[in-house]
């Protein structure tokens, strides 16, 4: 097997470096790139989108388990996350799932192995589902179906977050004799207020819709199932076209706020706006407002 996914790699290389020699390869091209960055994975799918190339795709990729969240699919996210950090053309960063599912939840079968509070404890288990929020490029959600309990809370780990219409978000620990552990009972209420969120994560089998959560705050947009990922998409290419220094000082500032008072966020806001006067980006964005021309980033 690890013949066959060398040749594969091997392969998909050949493929790319033909195709980038003519234009009227593009398509093959894309094929290519899918090819090559999905055969790294067992449990997503990754790959480059946008018309400039600057946007990872990360598809959560377990269908006969509704994209249950597993300890083998959330390495596989991590070391996508950590990859698209390093590439200098990725500029943000979209997460999905299917039409679905987003995330039915936290694997249930998995986490019967642990028996005790002390093996759960000293495995420190789940810390590595929080590498999504701590990523400094920006990560947008982009939610179909169903993205309950460990979903809801991976969706809630993100930027910004984009519902399909038939989108269900909900808390349902509870009835299985445990609490959510990945941020369910502090960022929702954030998100949605206390009461609403006390509600979703103590009856278990309240889900929000689509059109509710939006409502609630939780999620941003509210889109047709089918254009979903596309749209997300475009918003995350919009984003990617800005100084990447800049965006991430502007990430960090909001989640200061988000997470700190509003003293110690507004704080941390003024001392990174002053610290953008520092920037390239920050004079050439100025100077091409005032000449009336597209500024030219150089993320630095």
């Amino acid at each position: 097997m690890a013949s066959i996914g060398r040749f594969i790699t091997y392969a998909s290389r050949c493929v790319l470096l033909q195709a980038t020699k003519t234009e009227a390869n593009l398509p093959l091209l894309a094929a290519a790139q899918r090819l090559y960055s999905t055969g790294e994975y067992a449990n997503i799918k990754v790959e480059k989108r946008g018309d400039k190339q600057n946007v990872c795709l990360i598809e959560l990729y377990r269908p006969k388990a509704l994209n249950a969240l597993c300890d083998a699919l959330i390495v596989d996210l991590s070391d996508a996350l950590d990859k698209a950090e390093a590439d200098t053309e990725i500029g943000a960063i979209v997460i999905t799932g299917s039409d679905r599912a987003f995330a039915a939840g936290a694997d249930i079968k998995e986490m019967q192995k642990y028996e005790s509070f002390a093996q759960v404890y000293n495995s420190n288990f789940i810390s590595s589902w929080h590498r999504v929020a701590n990523c400094k490029k920006p990560v947008l959600a982009a939610v179909n179906g169903f993205a309950l309990g460990g979903g809801c809370e991976l969706a809630m780990m993100c930027d910004i977050i984009y519902a399909g219409e038939k989108a269900m978000f909900g808390q349902p620990e509870i009835l299985l004799g445990t609490i959510p552990g990945a941020g369910g009972t502090q960022r929702l209420a954030r998100a949605i207020g206390k009461s609403k969120a006390m509600e979703m994560c103590l009856v278990g089998d309240l889900r929000l819709t689509a059109v509710e959560a939006e409502k609630a705050g939780l999620v941003s947009r509210v889109l047709p199932v089918d254009q979903l990922v596309d749209e997300t998409v475009k918003t995350a290419a919009k984003i990617a076209g800005h100084s990447k220094t800049i965006t991430a000082l502007c990430k960090e500032a909001v989640n200061a706020g988000y997470n700190n008072s509003l003293t110690e966020g507004l704080s941390l806001e003024k001392k990174y706006f002053h610290a953008t006067f520092s920037t390239h980006d920050r004079k050439e964005g100025m100077t091409a407002f005032v000449e009336k021309r597209k500024a030219e980033f150089k993320d630095c």
